[in-house]
């Protein structure tokens, strides 16, 4: 007992600005929340339909150190109580990713703290660690706006990527569709929202590919939606938004949630996590809970919604493994765009 009186806290800091949102976290002993501090640029670039890179950058160089005393006083500490610093590596965007990458390079430097590259899915994984303990083997699904992976785990810090998007990310194609039905950016909520009040009455093809693969395509379903929209538009025909995002909802989740059940009997796994931005999807949400959450002997995890889109908390919970394990990053850490998950496997 007095062993365990006397182990000192761990608290990590984690950053996170790969994209559009400029995010600082603090978690102590690996799964405990002390702050989560995320400054969104979504107004920035809604008018763009999409993220501006070269604006995300400058936003980040702006609210960087803004957020990162938030979330040290959110947590009611000092970085001298900081065991260690994590950080988003990649992949992401160049511009976006150096704000933090050196950011966290200088405060390592300025305070002696020891610096943890982290890749950015495996951030999105670990967000579910905060919600519940990880039981090995895992499988992950992870659906985001660049990224739809099946990603197994026999143990901490170790992914095997066994299925992976071909052309379009689930979350990409959702945006494209809504830029047909001119929705708002992000599109993906927009969608969720019109699905619910739709019917799936229209129909649109499922990209299974070849017999026993987990690889996903959705960029033949995103150009029939735009097809489907502009052959109504020729015949002076209107088509329902709400049935045209149900059907299109509904073709996305098909695949996503079938081809997950198979990789989870083949790989024999105790938890599935659902991880990434998409996984604030209702729709997605559902057909999972309705398809395994009463499955015998495996526990479906999913993050609330918080923890579903970029944010920090989920870089410090993998950085905390990753320093458990002795892995650390120099102070040439760099910011690497196309940072390959496997890479944490072999440091």
């Amino acid at each position: 007992m007095g062993e365990f009186m006397n182990k000192k806290d761990q608290w990590i800091m984690g950053i996170e600005t790969s994209c559009d949102e400029t995010a600082v976290a603090i978690i102590k002993n690996g799964r405990e929340m002390a702050a989560n501090v995320v400054a969104s640029q979504i107004e920035s670039h809604k008018r763009f339909g999409g993220v501006v890179p070269e604006i995300a950058s400058r936003h980040h160089v702006e609210q960087i150190t803004i957020v990162l005393e938030e979330a040290l006083n959110q947590a009611g500490i000092t970085y001298s109580d900081l065991s260690a610093i994590a950080v988003t590596e990649g992949p992401g965007l160049v511009g976006a990713l150096l704000i933090g990458v050196n950011a966290a390079k200088a405060i390592a430097f300025a305070h002696g703290i020891p610096l943890v590259g982290v890749h950015h899915i495996a951030g999105h994984i670990y967000a579910n660690r905060l919600v519940a303990e990880m039981k090995f083997p895992l499988l992950s699904l992870v659906v985001s706006g660049g990224h739809t992976e099946l990603v197994y785990m026999e143990e901490h810090g170790h992914f095997e990527v066994i299925g992976e998007t071909r052309d379009d990310a689930a979350g990409e194609a959702y945006d494209k569709v809504a830029r047909t039905l001119s929705l708002p950016y992000p599109g993906g909520p927009h969608i969720d929202r019109l699905a619910h009040e739709g019917e799936p009455s229209i129909n649109l093809p499922r990209a299974w590919l070849e017999e026993g693969s987990y690889d996903f395509s959705f960029s033949g379903l995103k150009s029939a939606v735009i097809n489907t929209v502009h052959n109504a538009e020729q015949r002076g025909e209107k088509i329902v938004p709400e049935d045209l995002a149900a059907s299109f909802q509904q073709s996305v989740i098909d695949v996503l949630v079938t081809k997950t059940g198979r990789a989870m009997d083949e790989y024999k796994v105790k938890q599935l996590l659902l991880a990434g931005g998409v996984a604030a999807n209702k729709g997605l949400r559902a057909a999972l809970e309705d398809k395994f959450a009463n499955n015998p002997g495996i526990e479906l995890i999913i993050p609330p919604l918080s923890l579903c889109t970029d944010n920090a908390a989920m870089i410090a919970a993998a950085g905390s493994i990753l320093f458990e394990k002795g892995i650390h990053s120099g102070l040439d850490l760099n910011a690497n765009p196309g940072l390959d998950i496997a890479i944490h496997n072999d440091k």
